[in-house]
C-alpha cells in the first residue's frame, strides 16, 4: 500500500436504511483526495481551482479541523493519541467548495507513515446544526490487505432520526495508487444492522479538465448535498420515522480509538 497522487474521486453514494422503516438513497458525486504538503503546488498548476481564495473549486483550511494549519491539527491529535506522526504524507478526501459553498457531512483523513504504510484514519464528520466532531481511528498492522477495517461507537449527533447508541464499522480501500477507491460506512444498534453507507468511485487525475468535466457533470453539486439532506428528512418524516432528541456534543473535538 503506497499513497495515491492528488486526484478526482468521480463515484455513487448509496444509502440503505433497514430500520424502522427501509429507505435508500442514491446519487453521483465526486470527492477530491489532496496532500497537505503538496497542495499549495497542486492549486497552482490549475486555473480553476485556489486554496483560501474564491474560485469555481476552492480547498480552505477554515473548512476543516479548527481552521488552522491542517497539518498541525491532526499531527497534535496524533501525537495525544499516542500514534508519534513521522513527517509522513497527510491527504484528506473531501469535497471542495464550489463557486464559495461547501458542507462536508464527512470528510476522510489518510495519515501515512513515511515507509508508506498506514499509521490512521481521521473520520471528521460534520452535521446540518452548524457542529463537527472527529473520530482518529490506528490502522490495523500492516498485513498486506487492500482494505482496511475499522471500528467505534458513535459519540456524536449526526441525524435527527437516529439514535446516539449505535456502534460504527468502517470499511475502507484507501487511495493506495489504484484507480478504485470504497468507503463504507455501518452502524448497528443492539438489534442489528441500522444503516449501509457507501461512496465507490474511480480516479481521475486532478487537472482543469477534470474540473471542468465535474462542474459540467455534477453542477451546484455542493447545494445539492445540503438540499437533498433536507429532501431525505422529508420523505423519511413521511414513512413515520419519528425524530430524536439533540444530544450534547461529546467533551473533547476529537474521540481517540484504541487499536483493536
Amino acid at each position: 500500500m503506497r499513497p495515491a497522487d492528488p486526484g478526482l474521486y468521480d463515484g455513487v453514494v448509496t444509502h440503505v436504511r433497514h430500520a424502522p422503516r427501509r429507505h435508500r438513497l442514491r446519487y453521483r458525486m465526486f470527492m477530491l483526495l489532496l496532500d497537505l504538503d503538496r497542495l499549495d503546488e497542486t492549486v497552482a498548476g490549475l486555473k480553476r481551482m485556489s486554496r483560501n481564495r474564491f474560485n469555481w473549486f476552492s480547498f480552505h483550511d477554515r473548512d476543516h479541523g479548527p481552521g488552522g494549519d491542517p497539518r498541525a491539527w491532526i499531527e497534535g491529535h496524533m501525537t495525544a493519541a499516542g500514534l508519534a506522526p513521522d513527517g509522513g504524507p497527510i491527504q484528506v478526501l473531501c469535497m471542495p467548495r464550489m463557486l464559495g459553498y461547501v458542507f462536508n457531512p464527512l470528510s476522510v483523513w489518510f495519515c501515512w507513515r513515511r515507509t508508506g504504510e498506514l499509521a490512521a484514519v481521521l473520520y471528521e464528520v460534520r452535521n446540518t446544526f452548524g457542529e463537527a466532531h472527529s473520530y482518529l481511528i490506528p490502522a490495523p498492522a500492516a498485513d498486506n490487505r487492500p482494505v482496511v477495517e475499522q471500528d467505534c461507537d458513535k459519540g456524536f449527533f449526526v441525524s435527527p432520526f437516529m439514535d446516539m447508541d449505535l456502534h460504527y464499522h468502517f470499511r475502507v480501500r484507501p487511495p493506495d495508487g489504484t484507480t478504485v477507491l470504497d468507503i463504507a460506512v455501518s452502524k448497528r444498534d443492539g438489534g442489528g444492522k441500522m444503516l449501509d453507507a457507501r461512496f465507490a468511485a474511480e480516479r481521475r487525475p486532478l487537472t482543469d479538465d477534470a474540473l471542468a468535466a465535474a462542474l459540467r457533470e455534477h453542477p451546484l453539486m455542493t447545494l445539492r448535498v445540503m438540499a437533498g439532506i433536507h429532501w431525505e428528512a422529508v420523505k423519511i418524516v413521511l414513512k413515520g420515522i419519528g425524530l430524536r432528541p439533540r444530544a450534547p456534543l461529546p467533551p473533547t473535538p476529537v474521540t481517540y480509538v484504541a487499536a483493536g
